[in-house]
């Protein structure tokens, strides 16, 4: 009932080819032997779904960890993997855990460089790559690096010229092993009985934004502990369906796909590559999906564009759908009643609009949807639930775990969700408490492992009483839910001590269809909050041309008076999600498209702030003198190389339900 903080308890397991087990391998191994005929993996390679059972990905593990021991590997050494989600990426992982190994997964889209580190931070000792573009860095790598005793790849189109003694095939270390195993077949049995609980199974490297990357030591405790909070809090039956999607160098995979797959257990789906991802969750339909926040806010993205695309009698379907959507399930999941008139029309609606809707993004039996990571626009997540589609938020930290998920029929979409429990076989019961600064602070499951080879750097994460510092600063709802700011380091101070989310008011006016890009701009010597826009020219250059506005350039459309009243109006809509203080008083749209050739973003395309600040200093200053516009000149790059300046008139626009105390501030 309302007032009720909502608790789940742990899951208590019952199944004993997971109580009796210790590690994943054990697991892999009482699956194999209890139902070796059961489904548990399916993927798509050139056009064909084909399906592994239990025997088969034992075998496949089997032979592999046999022939990774034949060329060296030992128990408690580290091996990288590197690649996407392909089968082979999981077996690899049983494979280097049932030797007693250690995996670290990394991006495939990492640099050389960025590897060579990680294999020196964490003594790697064989590479496991993908295909022909992992092993070039991985043999760059080798050049430098000296304690790699193989580089073993599993696609090997475009490899048969290459020559280097570090470098064997998947098949060829498999077979290896299959040799091994007819000669002793008990040998891989008794190394996958000798693992512990509290055997490392991952170093899981968190993304180094401030300083190089640490990787948190992860143990089969912790993937154990961690499974079973999650299936307290979401119900996840045997044989779900899931999609693998996101990168097992990210923890949150690695307790979803990797270890639910087998805890659960789960038939794991692999989609045909990263780009593929939306026919084949179309063809798939599958029961439950985590994606990033940017990956959902995509999908939410794909559906807009189709619609801003269709023609007006589709289009007025889609609105009338959605808003009916929206009137029960966005509504029910806010805990009220939905209107009688919003309950009979569901039925059409659901039958004309949203049932299709959901089909053709292939969530139509998506029962457990999951948003993991940071922040998710509000907006995205009301539109799935409008489509009927249930999104919850599930929030964790690498070091401690997933700490809280969306539980239950009604949750605030605001939310990280509720706390999960934890099961006292792994550990002291999860706490949390949030300090002075807003932080929050957790102990209890099993633990954090520390930082491999950095104990100077773990201390650094722990309070003098032992409570892990997340370094996120929090507050929690009257109902027991968790609402996210953002990072503690990251929340900016104001001239009048006020402090604000840069991050939560960027993340929900990115969501925006008319806004690309944005920068918040206040610190200690500024009184208000103001933004630089990017403007979103394919949706702005229609939404003007169906408007009847004649514009010219980009610079000319972002200039626009009416544009500009349309970007106040998102800005005053996020506004109200937020406190006087932190409101957003002031904002300018960028005379041109940011551009990562000129170094204003990253390649990722992230913005570079410090420089955005210096290039357009005059026009940050005309924000906060009060000025209502500023003649800038900005050097560019032409496509071609050529070199110019583009002179540009910028406005600058009030938002008025900022707080009269930043008009005011701004007009003296």
């Amino acid at each position: 009932g309302s007032g009720m903080v909502k608790q789940r308890t742990a899951m208590v397991y019952s199944d004993p080819a997971v109580t009796q087990s210790e590690t994943l391998p054990q697991v892999l191994l009482a699956r194999a032997l209890s139902e070796p005929g059961g489904l548990a993996e399916r993927h798509k390679r050139l056009g064909i779904w084909r399906e592994f059972t239990w025997a088969n990905v034992l075998e496949r593990v089997r032979a592999l960890a046999l022939g990774l021991e034949s060329k060296g590997l030992k128990a408690g050494d580290s091996v990288m993997l590197i690649g996407e989600n392909e089968p082979e990426h999981f077996w690899a992982e049983y494979a280097v855990q049932s030797l007693g190994g250690k995996v670290l997964s990394v991006y495939p889209d990492q640099t050389a460089e960025e590897i060579l580190y990680l294999a020196q931070d964490s003594q790697t000792r064989i590479f496991l790559a993908q295909d022909q573009e992992q092993v070039d860095k991985c043999l760059e790598v080798a050049d430098e690096y000296d304690g790699a005793i193989a580089i073993v790849y599993w696609d090997g189109s475009g490899l048969w010229g290459y020559d280097h003694p570090l470098l064997h095939s998947f098949e060829s270390v498999s077979a290896a092993g299959r040799q091994i195993h007819a000669k002793e077949p008990a040998r891989f049995e008794e190394h996958v009985k000798r693992g512990r609980a509290d055997d490392t199974a991952l170093l899981s490297y968190t993304s180094g934004t401030t300083g190089k990357p640490k990787g948190v030591v992860i143990s089969h405790r912790y993937l154990f502990d961690n499974c079973s909070r999650v299936m307290g809090a979401i119900e996840i039956a045997p044989g779900t369906e899931y999609l693998t999607y996101i990168s097992p160098a990210w923890v949150t995979e690695q307790i979803f796909g990797l270890s639910i797959g087998l805890i659960a257990p789960m038939v794991v789906n692999f989609p045909e590559g990263p780009e593929d991802v939306l026919t084949n969750i179309r063809e798939l339909a599958v029961d439950a999906l985590v994606f990033s926040p940017r990956q959902w806010e995509n999908l939410a993205s794909i559906v807009q564009a189709r619609m801003l695309g269709a023609g007006k009698v589709r289009n007025a379907m889609y609105n009338w759908g959605m808003k009916v959507g929206h009137d029960v399930y966005v509504e029910r999941l806010e805990g009220r009643s939905p209107s009688l008139a919003a309950r009979l029309q569901l039925p059409f609606a659901e039958a004309l609009v949203l049932h299709h809707l959901r089909d053709n993004l292939g969530l139509g039996k998506a029962k457990n949807a999951m948003s993991g990571g940071a922040l998710m626009a509000p907006d995205v997540f009301r539109m799935f639930h409008a489509m009927g589609v249930k999104l919850r938020n599930v929030y964790g930290a690498t070091e401690i775990g997933l700490l809280t998920a969306h539980v239950g029929e009604s949750y605030q979409l605001e939310t990280s969700g509720s706390w999960m429990q934890s099961n006292t076989n792994y550990g002291e019961p999860l706490e949390y408490r949030v300090s002075d600064e807003g932080e929050l602070q957790v102990r209890g499951g099993s633990g954090f492992g520390g930082y491999h080879g950095k104990p100077e750097k773990t201390a650094e994460e722990l309070t003098e009483d032992g409570w892990y510092k997340t370094g996120d600063a929090v507050s929690m709802t009257d109902d027991g839910e968790l609402l996210f700011f953002d990072r503690v380091k990251d929340m900016r101070r104001l001239a009048n001590g006020h402090s604000y989310p840069p991050q939560f008011i960027e993340t929900r006016l990115r969501y925006s269809p008319f806004i690309k890009d944005l920068m918040t701009l206040g610190d200690e010597t500024r009184s208000f909050v103001s933004a630089l826009i990017n403007i979103d020219m394919e949706v702005l250059g229609r939404w003007a041309e169906e408007n009847k506005i004649s514009f010219s350039t980009y610079t000319d459309l972002s200039q626009k008076p009416e544009v500009l009243d349309l970007i106040k109006g998102e800005v005053a809509r996020i506004n109200a999600l937020l406190p006087e203080g932190s409101r957003v008083a002031r904002f300018a749209n960028f005379p041109k498209e940011l551009d990562p050739d000129e170094g204003e973003l990253t390649r990722s395309r992230k913005l570079r702030r410090a420089f955005l600040e210096e290039r357009y200093a005059k026009l940050v200053e005309a924000i906060y003198a009060g000025d209502d516009e500023t003649d800038l000149e900005i050097a560019v790059t032409y496509q071609d190389g050529r070199q110019g300046v583009l002179k540009a008139t910028v406005r600058v626009s009030d938002v008025e339900n900022a707080s009269k105390a930043a008009g005011r501030q701004s007009q003296t």
